[in-house]
């Protein structure tokens, strides 16, 4: 079951839309093997940009207790994003973490699914990789107040490998480090 998206979703302008599209495309929308194609790219939509629905200040509460502030790393998250330029995905992985800053500096030490769905919701969305970086290095920032951070993006992007210059499997990289991290990063975000 598909999250609801907090961007207004109009299905039947996107259906609408998509049989326009398969006409100008030369294709019949009433052909029986194109028939559902429009309702069926309408419910991908919905799944596809439903990161515009998540809280991340709900997602991003501390855990009770209390917990030592050690470095908090997850590498290789997998991720698919969609293009806003050509509306094509990219899709690659991402290393985040974050050392927890002291009392009442620091905003506490989160849930490792958190930081995942961290990912999920920027990356479904309509996105640059670069952007994608800077706004999980963001809520990082904003939410958890850590002493130190971390964003990589690995991520290989199909407008750049189906379209135009068509070279496929060049991996793009971006590196966002803050705080501690800023000038001696730990091992995984070392390139």
């Amino acid at each position: 079951m598909s999250e609801p998206s907090a961007i207004p979703f109009d299905r039947p302008a996107t259906e609408r839309a998509v049989r326009a599209l398969l006409r100008g495309l030369g294709q019949d929308p009433g052909a029986p093997e194109l028939l559902d194609t429009p309702a069926r790219v309408a419910e991908f939509w919905v799944e596809r940009l439903a990161g515009y629905g998540v809280d991340l200040a709900k997602e991003l509460k501390p855990l009770p207790g209390d917990l030592a502030p050690v470095p908090v790393i997850l590498e290789r998250i997998p991720f698919v994003s969609t293009c806003e330029h050509h509306l094509a995905p990219f899709e690659g992985h991402a290393t985040i973490g974050y050392l927890p800053a002291n009392p009442p500096e620091g905003g506490g030490t989160v849930g490792l699914s958190k930081l995942v769905r961290v990912v999920q919701a920027y990356a479904w969305r309509l996105q640059v990789q670069e952007r994608m970086a800077r706004q999980i290095a963001d809520a990082l920032q904003t939410h958890l107040r850590p002493a130190a951070w971390g964003v990589q993006l690995v991520a290989v992007h199909t407008c750049m490998a189906h379209r135009g210059v068509k070279t496929p499997g060049v991996p793009v990289r971006t590196t966002l480090l803050g705080g501690a991290w800023e000038k001696n990063p730990p091992p995984p975000f070392q390139t």
